[in-house]
């Protein structure tokens, strides 16, 4: 990768537009991500502050891209496992040599609205409303890969009881990015109407230790005022529902 793909995004597709992606290459490196070593003392006084003002946070271990290109459809990068909390400083500033980049089932009905959850209160996206997802982390790690697909799967089953297997799926993915936030998305669309798909997720929380959803939303437009969507969805928003117009 050259310095310019490495640290900034000229010449990617322009921000809040989605685009297709031909393939993934994400590797996951052995040790430490350079921002966390350089930012190690700034990431601990961060994590002390925001600990004290939501003791739910946990620091657990995510994948957190260091190196990210984006040429011809083709999305190439390099990641360490890294704290949640140094992910949480980075996130404040966004700084060259960091990318937070994670992956959306775009999950829609039999008659055509996109199911998306809304977080709980006490985390670090409280109220928003996005496709079901996670940040990547070691449980995603493949013969020394990002396994997109296989956190899709593992993180919709979790926070909704959906199986993305009884979906059928459309071929290829895509992706959108914005402020070196990097989203790759895939739209599965599942056999059932919005109206069941809610009462099946409503049945999951029911009997789950998953704590981090309030909730399931169904989507019938792009208009971005409707809930309080993450800065990721609204592109998704606007390009899926003027599709075919």
């Amino acid at each position: 990768m050259t310095a310019s793909e490495q640290n900034d995004t000229a010449g990617w597709p322009p921000e809040g537009t989605v685009f297709p992606v031909s393939s993934i290459d994400l590797a996951v490196l052995p040790g430490e991500h350079p921002f966390h070593v350089h930012e190690l003392e700034a990431s601990r006084r961060n994590w002390e502050k925001e600990f004290a003002a939501n003791p739910a946070l946990f620091d657990g271990r995510m994948i957190f891209q260091h190196r990210l290109s984006l040429a011809d459809g083709i999305v190439k990068g390099e990641a360490y496992v890294t704290p949640f909390s140094t992910f949480l400083w980075w996130r404040k500033q966004r700084e060259p040599g960091g990318f937070h980049l994670f992956a959306f089932a775009v999950a829609v009905s039999s008659d055509g609205a996109i199911i998306a959850i809304r977080m709980a209160p006490h985390t670090a996206n409280p109220g928003q409303v996005y496709c079901a997802a996670g940040s990547m982390d070691e449980n995603d790690i493949m013969d020394g890969h990002c396994d997109v697909e296989g956190n899709m799967r593992r993180e919709v089953l979790e926070e909704t009881g959906l199986d993305l297997n009884d979906a059928v799926v459309e071929p290829g993915y895509y992706g959108t990015h914005v402020n070196r936030s990097v989203t790759l998305l895939r739209v599965f669309h599942f056999p059932w109407s919005a109206e069941d798909m809610l009462k099946r997720i409503e049945a999951h929380m029911l009997v789950s230790d998953e704590d981090e959803v309030d909730g399931a939303v169904a989507i019938r437009s792009a208009d971005p005022s409707a809930h309080h969507y993450s800065a990721a969805m609204l592109p998704i928003l606007a390009w899926f529902f003027g599709r075919g117009k």
